[in-house]
């Protein structure tokens, strides 16, 4: 005789089941904890990384105010976060906007969504190895040159792809020393910028000192503003990995909204303690200090001090290319699973000793070689690479913002166990309207003395990326194969029973 009453399923195999009533088996070991999550997002955000990176452009183009752009582009991407957090609870599978893109819409839109992220994804890895190569020669005291940044910067790709294919309890372990250190770093050397270093008060963060030239200041902020742009994002990396996180529908919007906040606070900590050190303001703006990060730490802890800040600095680089390296293969292998891109067989396959996709993982890791590479015959490429990085980043963003907003104005409610409830509406929209302006400056020509393909090349590059996406779909039609769930929103959220508890904002 059976027994009337049945134990439920254990933790694991309800996340199993779960996965299996969304059409997947997976084959990845759910090793990541809630801190480690998190620790991928705020490692692939990187307050320190986008800091350093952009810290001297944007100064140049818009003086201590720039930093208001952090807190305008965080609300903003706090309320994108947000939208995500009810889809990836709803769908926790493996690729992120790819998969979320797809359920909301439809075939065609999750794989133009797909597409675009993922070349945006290669080229953030690029972007962030790149920008590591000045400090690299800072650290170990050689000249920096274009030929000396390429190779520092290869041979960080090199770095972060050996840890990634240590798989996820690695990828997990060097996730949360990375944050730990990132945090300490930014605290202990914000700290002493501010006792020690100071030379300015609160006053200089509403002072343009001459930065628009000609311009209005709008037009000067509206650039400078790029770094708090490319500041937001990695929350998304979170939900990348969710077949690889225990109970993802609560850890990961959990994650995500930790890594804005943390993140975010501490992105803008790093940036003030900078801008409030900084002697001579007018010397930054005119270019004759062109690497103001430098200067401050060399001033305020002499040159051996400055290059054990810049060691932190490093692994800070480091765990950001990981995570954003492991976003790329995850989302890669997710499009090779549905069989939804040319080579599927080859990028879907799966190590089962490593518990990593090593092709995909290899993808990742060739591709921004190549870009890297490229950079050579460009200049400003780091600029170059950020901007059309941030565009797609961007644009793939906004694709599943405004598939939720359409999928809920058609009756989808979410059904996870995160849900805006009757803040759904006002959010979507208004993570819409922030990710359209975003767009709109990301891509507005300031160059006008240069070349037309110059002035407008994040513009050219991105109907470039969008036009062979489409003429690909056109031609091979890749969003026909595979039999992966498409467009089920509604269905799915007529189906699901709503928890009897779900989070709030």
């Amino acid at each position: 005789m059976n027994d009337a009453t049945q134990s439920p399923p254990s933790p694991a195999d309800a996340d199993a089941q779960r996965l299996a009533a969304l059409g997947y088996e997976s084959e990845f070991k759910r090793d990541m904890s809630l801190w480690a999550n998190f620790s991928l997002g705020f490692t692939y955000l990187s307050p320190v990384v986008g800091v350093y990176t952009l810290f001297a452009a944007s100064l140049m183009a818009g003086g201590p105010p720039m930093i208001w752009a952090f807190v305008i582009a965080g609300v903003g991407q706090l309320l994108v976060a947000l939208v995500f957090s009810e889809v990836v609870a709803e769908f926790p599978v493996a690729g992120g906007v790819y998969p979320w893109a797809r359920r909301l819409w439809g075939r065609k839109w999750g794989w133009m969504t797909g597409w675009i992220y993922l070349l945006a994804l290669l080229s953030t890895i690029s972007a962030v190895a790149y920008g590591a190569g000045p400090y690299v020669a800072a650290v170990f005291g050689f000249a920096s040159s274009t030929t000396t940044t390429i190779l520092c910067a290869l041979g960080l790709l090199l770095l972060a792809t050996v840890i990634n294919f240590g798989g996820t309890k690695v990828l997990s372990a060097v996730a949360v020393f990375g944050f730990v250190a990132e945090i300490i770093g930014a605290v202990v050397v914000g700290a002493w910028l501010l006792i020690a270093n100071r030379h300015h008060g609160l006053g200089v963060l509403f002072d343009g000192f001459g930065s628009q030239g000609s311009h209005s200041y709008l037009y000067a902020f509206a650039a400078a503003s790029l770094i708090g742009v490319f500041q937001y994002y990695g929350f998304e990396a979170c939900g990348d990995v969710a077949e690889e996180v225990p109970d993802p529908g609560r850890r990961i919007p959990t994650s995500m909204r930790r890594t804005i906040y943390i993140g975010g606070a501490a992105a803008t900590a790093v940036c003030l303690a900078l801008i409030l050190s900084v002697s001579d303001f007018g010397a930054v703006i005119s270019g004759k200090d062109a690497d103001p990060v430098t200067t401050v730490l060399t001033d305020a802890f002499g040159s051996g001090g400055a290059r054990a800040v810049l060691v932190v600095v490093l692994l800070s680089f480091i765990s950001c290319a990981m995570s954003l390296q492991a976003a790329a293969s995850r989302l890669t292998y997710s499009f090779a699973r549905d069989r939804m891109i040319v080579g599927s067989r080859v990028l879907a396959a799966f190590s089962e000793r490593l518990r990593v996709p090593p092709n995909a993982l290899l993808l990742a890791a060739v591709l921004p070689g190549l870009i890297i590479v490229g950079s050579a015959y460009s200049a400003d490429a780091l600029v170059k690479i950020i901007s059309f990085s941030t565009l797609g980043i961007y644009l793939a963003f906004q694709m599943v913002v405004l598939a939720s907003l359409r999928a809920r104005l058609r009756g989808w409610r979410p059904s996870g166990e995160y849900r805006l409830e009757r803040w759904g509406l006002p959010v979507t929209i208004g993570a819409l309207v922030y990710g359209i302006v975003a767009l709109v400056n990301i891509s507005w020509p300031r160059t006008p003395g240069t070349p037309w393909y110059d002035n407008y090349i994040v513009l050219v590059s991105g109907a470039v990326v969008v036009g062979a996406g489409a003429l690909y779909m056109a031609v091979a039609k890749p969003h026909e194969r595979g039999d992966a769930p498409a467009g089920d929103a509604l269905a799915a959220s007529a189906a699901q029973e709503p928890s009897s508890s779900p989070a709030s904002v």
